[in-house]
């Protein structure tokens, strides 16, 4: 009976501490060049243990709904995530209204410093983080996905001091190949087989890493098209696929592991 007791104490411990544990989601604003941003730290505060910082660049509809949910999934217990805003508090492109996403990424795409300068400064407001959230310092990363992964394999090429970055089928030019020695952080690039977005620059991108210092690996997914890891995509060239997705992030825990360990 004694036991039984005890072990419904244990219960109802865990229970408690486990109602009273929450996902994080703390404003992080800055202002660069005269306009405000507006990205989101994203963690879990059931254990105070540091753990690694990340800054995720979400797709061409910036920080959303759907953006957050997914932080959340990839924080889970391991990262502290700053979601984070690359177009400015004022620009939100509404869910399913490309037009919207497209006008917003524009100014970025044709002009690759102003990428490269702004996703520079959400590593620096990661970093800025520390004292107020459980980062392990020495542990950063960033990810990407869509526009997302173009602005992190930007951020490596601009020679940022990251241990890694990952991009989920991102776009894969550059302005500079030449920037590519720069590169301090392990990159890992993973694109779909039929992403006919992405994928005609892939030699290209294979040729800028060999100029590279860096250690990185190119990963082309069969049968995956563009938007492989977005929930609720289903246009012929967009479309989620949870296999690859899966099989996507299985890779990205392996390879930050990895970098932040400092082994092959």
């Amino acid at each position: 009976m004694r036991i039984a007791r005890f072990c419904c104490l244990l219960l109802l411990a865990g229970s408690s501490f486990a109602a009273q544990a929450k996902m994080v989601h703390r404003t992080v604003e800055w202002s660069q060049d005269g306009t405000r941003f507006h990205s989101i730290l994203i963690y879990d505060d059931a254990t105070a243990t540091k753990r690694p910082g990340l800054v995720m660049v979400p797709n061409w509809y910036g920080v959303n709904d759907a953006a957050v949910k997914k932080a959340e999934m990839i924080a889970g217990r391991d990262y502290v995530i700053l979601l984070t805003d690359m177009y400015g508090a004022s620009v939100r492109p509404q869910q399913g209204h490309a037009d919207q996403a497209q006008a917003a990424v524009k100014p970025l795409y044709g002009d690759r410093a102003l990428m490269r300068k702004r996703v520079n400064e959400a590593l620096a407001q990661l970093k800025a983080q520390v004292a107020t959230a459980p980062i392990d310092s020495s542990k950063l990363a960033a990810i990407g996905f869509c526009f997302g992964g173009s602005a992190v394999l930007d951020l490596a090429r601009s020679g940022a001091d990251v241990a890694a970055v990952v991009s989920f089928h991102g776009g894969l030019d550059t302005d500079n190949p030449t920037l590519a020695k720069n590169i301090k952080a392990r990159v890992l690039a993973m694109n779909g087989a039929d992403d006919k977005g992405t994928m005609p620059d892939a030699d290209k991108f294979m040729d800028e890493m060999r100029t590279s210092p860096a250690d990185w690996q190119f990963v082309v997914i069969g049968h995956a098209v563009h938007c492989f890891t977005e929930v609720g995509e289903n246009s012929p060239g967009c479309r989620y696929d949870e296999r690859a997705a899966a099989r996507s992030y299985r890779l990205m825990h392996d390879w930050l592991r990895a970098a932040f360990a400092g082994t092959p």
